[in-house]
């Protein structure tokens, strides 16, 4: 059970001594996903590129194959989305993989699939909705499905405990309390916030924000000109 060590001794002729002691490596963990997929249990898309439509549709034909021999589609499709370069010609497949694949591989059209050749990367700008975007029950399907989501969602409900008199999570779904200008505005924010932080989880970094009454500190916050507790103090007096 003990790691292989070694020594190895140097006399120069010049009369520099070395002596190094050399170990066995330690054994290499393997490389596993750091928690749960920032979407959670919801739909699985793969995303496939290629140089030419006919490499597309000979990648969607080997992994048409591959799904035969594995059940692990949520890994299959977290390696697709992280670790491949994103070619011209872009395929994104929903709803029934299999199918789909089988489709894309034979040139054909098919529910659940989308192709398209890419466009020279542009900018990426978020933009934060002031009043009126809210509706009741808006985020509680996303807080339960995305622990991003969730987890920024009460990251803003504890900032706005200090100057609020009820519970974000609770508010949500209520359109009663959503009728309050002093409880409709945080909860936006909250929600402008997490969805930021919920699109950042997926990879996408915005070159610009900008935001139009509470969705303007939303802004301020993603950007880094505020705290997540100024920005909550901010929402919730002004």
């Amino acid at each position: 059970g003990e790691p292989r060590r070694a020594g190895i001794s140097s006399f120069g002729v010049s009369g520099t001594n070395a002596h190094v002691i050399v170990e066995q490596a330690p054994e290499a963990e393997s490389a596993e996903r750091d928690g749960e997929s920032p979407l959670g249990d919801g739909v699985t898309t793969l995303l496939l590129s290629a140089r030419s439509a006919e490499a597309l549709r000979a990648q969607s034909a080997r992994l048409r194959e591959h799904l035969r021999q594995t059940e692990s589609l949520t890994d299959i499709a977290f390696s697709l989305a992280t670790s491949r370069a994103a070619l011209e010609h872009r395929a994104v497949v929903v709803a029934d993989a299999e199918a789909s694949l089988d489709a894309l591989a034979a040139g054909a059209p098919a529910a659940g699939l989308v192709e398209g050749i890419a466009l020279p990367p542009g900018k990426v700008a978020f933009v934060f909705p002031g009043q009126g975007s809210q509706w009741a029950g808006m985020a509680l399907e996303l807080k339960d499905s995305s622990p991003v989501f969730q987890a920024a969602l009460l990251d803003c409900e504890r900032a706005l405990t200090s100057f609020v008199d009820w519970k974000l999570t609770d508010v949500l779904g209520d359109a009663t309390a959503l009728e309050r200008v002093d409880v409709v505005q945080p909860a936006l924010f909250a929600v402008n916030v997490s969805l930021a932080a919920l699109w950042r989880a997926c990879g996408v970094e915005p070159d610009a924000v900008t935001g139009h009454s509470q969705g303007e500190i939303a802004a301020a916050y993603v950007s880094g000109a505020l705290s997540l507790a100024d920005a909550a103090k901010v929402v919730a007096l002004r």
